[in-house]
């Protein structure tokens, strides 16, 4: 492959990894907004703790999301650390949405409903940069090349059960 067919591949693959989150991430954005609005409408909750049960119920939400979906095909061997990454990052990007809320209400009184969306909906773009970027650096880490390799042919190399047939490749021999 040439060096520009490989810096093409690397870009699609980009590409795809960015709709896959974008896909989980707009869900999850539904899932947010409408667990905010329900819980400022149900309850008496002070607007940024009213964001930050909303914002809980989304990160949990998105880990599913993007464990199944997006980074489906990313190293599972650690999941402990992966979730322990997940879960700390995910806090940096609640502390990133919410501080905006936080700011726009306490410091400039911009309080009101429709306020109160526009700047959660702000935090959450800020702080999805920040998750986009820690997640696929930090917790959902490709293989690498050569691991990927060895785990794929790595049902080539394993013994055949006693009373199974041999299914492995033959080598010829030429001679």
């Amino acid at each position: 492959m040439t060096e520009r067919g490989a810096l093409r591949g690397r870009l699609d693959q980009l590409w795809r990894e960015i709709a896959k989150f974008g896909a989980v991430g707009a869900v999850g954005t539904l899932v947010n907004f409408g667990v905010f609005n329900l819980v400022r409408h149900v309850t008496d909750l002070h607007v940024v703790r009213a964001s930050v049960i909303a914002t809980v119920v989304a990160i949990v939400f998105n880990y599913v999301g993007f464990r199944y979906f997006t980074y489906r095909d990313r190293d599972k061997s650690g999941r402990t650390k992966e979730l322990t990454l997940f879960l700390l990052f995910s806090s940096v990007g609640l502390v990133i949405e919410n501080g905006v809320l936080y700011a726009a209400t306490y410091w400039f009184g911009w309080d009101g409903r429709l306020a109160a969306n526009f700047f959660k909906f702000l935090g959450m773009g800020i702080a999805t940069l920040f998750r986009f970027w820690s997640y696929r650096t930090w917790v959902f880490k490709a293989l690498p090349a050569r691991e990927a390799v060895a785990r794929a042919e790595s049902f080539l190399e394993k013994e055949p059960l006693r009373g199974e047939p041999d299914e492995r490749p033959v080598a010829r021999r030429t001679g």
